[in-house]
């Protein structure tokens, strides 16, 4: 009996420490941590996607190629940290907010060389992008060099701009004042420097109309103007230096494509001082071009522009396409292609084509043996079969066997042979 109830009491623990067991794993079960749940949104790309320049591109329109508010914000702080201007697509490509995906898709539309002149864009993005400018202690920026602001962070072009300005200030920055004038030193950077620069906080009265004596006001005699008309001498003649008039048509003709759009435009740039400018101001009488009208009759389809687009009569949709398109195929091979382009409007691009002629005598065409890689890959017709192309073409380096291998719809080859030799 005692040996029978030794094992009925055995058996009851071993129960009892099952059950304790389980409801331990049960209770741990409750508190293991949720997998994180992540949704992923495609964001489609604008159906009206066209050539541009991200330098010009305002925060709607980040926003409208397909990037969130706070992607967007990203862009525009880099690109003021990059020195306010990308210089290449290898630069617009580090930034962290765009993804490979995206910039993929963006890339062949991007109106920025592929890689910055003499590395200048990504040596600039690993030492001044990523650390930032960096201050040992107070400084003379009159004392410093080229290669001292290089150290500090700025990129080579900004060293050159920084100390271009000094010169033209007479080889002396004066007061942290004028030195905050400096167009190449952003707001952040300037709020950085100012604790450590060794320079007056104000400029002294005696200096403050630098570079403006009254012997050469009073030789200056004003005549009404047109600043986008106006050249080296004649800006000389208002009493500019000639490196200043050679930095005003600069100005002009890079920064702002040619023209000065607005008195603003013209106040901003920077070797013309506020007190130069309203002494000019009554002067200035900005003319908007009159432009010729196009005779779209002689107006080649394969060159046209996207502003004679819009000329005819289409929207930016409709003529971006049209650019788009074209560039991707490297040229139109007939007029068809055209009618069969993504959102254009039907009727209006129908009449452009039965007035302007199409010339495709310099569009790229080559053999199936001999096309480039590159070109295979990326031209709209062939980039599907490009891979078979280039494996077929190793061990049958003839076009007709080619063809053949290939086995493409009748279709879809017709349209390939437009740009086959």
């Amino acid at each position: 009996m005692m040996r029978k109830s030794y094992y009925q009491k055995l058996a009851l623990m071993v129960t009892l420490l099952t059950v304790l067991l389980a409801f331990q794993k049960y209770t741990s079960r409750e508190k293991e941590p949720f997998p994180e749940v992540r949704f992923i949104t495609n964001a489609a790309m604008p159906a009206n996607l066209s050539d541009f320049d991200p330098n010009t591109l305002d925060k709607d329109q980040w926003q409208k190629l397909g990037f969130s508010e706070k992607q967007t914000a990203t862009i525009l702080k880099y690109k003021d940290i990059v020195g306010g201007k990308f210089t290449s697509k290898e630069q617009l490509k580090k930034c962290y907010a765009i993804s490979e995906e995206k910039f993929s898709e963006l890339a062949s539309f991007i109106l920025l060389p592929e890689i910055g002149e003499k590395g200048n864009s990504k040596g600039f993005t690993t030492s001044y992008g990523k650390k930032g400018i960096m201050i040992s202690g107070k400084f003379n920026p009159d004392q410093f060099s080229a290669n001292d602001w290089l150290k500090m962070g700025f990129s080579e072009k900004q060293a050159e701009a920084i100390i271009k300005y000094r010169s033209y200030l007479g080889g002396s920055f004066i007061s942290k004042e004028k030195f905050k004038e400096c167009f190449i030193i952003s707001p952040e950077n300037y709020s950085k420097l100012a604790p450590y620069l060794l320079l007056p906080e104000k400029t002294p009265e005696n200096i403050r109309n630098f570079g403006k004596t009254n012997t050469v006001k009073s030789k200056i005699q004003y005549h009404p103007f047109d600043p986008n008309q106006l050249h080296l001498e004649g800006w000389k003649a208002f009493g500019f230096s000639e490196k200043q008039a050679i930095t005003i048509i600069s100005y002009r003709d890079r920064n702002l494509r040619g023209s000065f759009k607005s008195l603003d435009d013209l106040q901003k740039c920077f070797v013309i001082s506020a007190e130069k400018f309203h002494e000019m101001k009554p002067y200035i009488r900005l003319q908007e071009k009159q432009q010729e009208k196009t005779d779209f009759s002689k107006t080649d389809l394969n060159t046209i522009t996207f502003k004679q687009l819009i000329e005819f009569g289409l929207d930016e949709r409709s003529a971006g396409s049209i650019i788009g398109f074209r560039k991707k195929l490297g040229g139109f091979m007939n007029k068809q292609q055209i009618l069969s382009t993504y959102n254009i409007d039907q009727d209006l691009v129908q009449k452009l084509i039965s007035i302007a002629p199409l010339n495709t005598s310099d569009v790229p065409r080559y053999s199936l043996v001999e096309a480039p890689e590159e070109w295979l890959k990326n031209h709209p017709y062939f980039k599907y079969s490009a891979d078979k192309i280039i494996f077929y073409r190793i061990s049958n380096p003839d076009d007709k066997k080619i063809w053949k291998l290939l086995k493409l719809k009748p279709e879809y080859e017709e349209r390939m042979k437009l740009y086959v030799k």
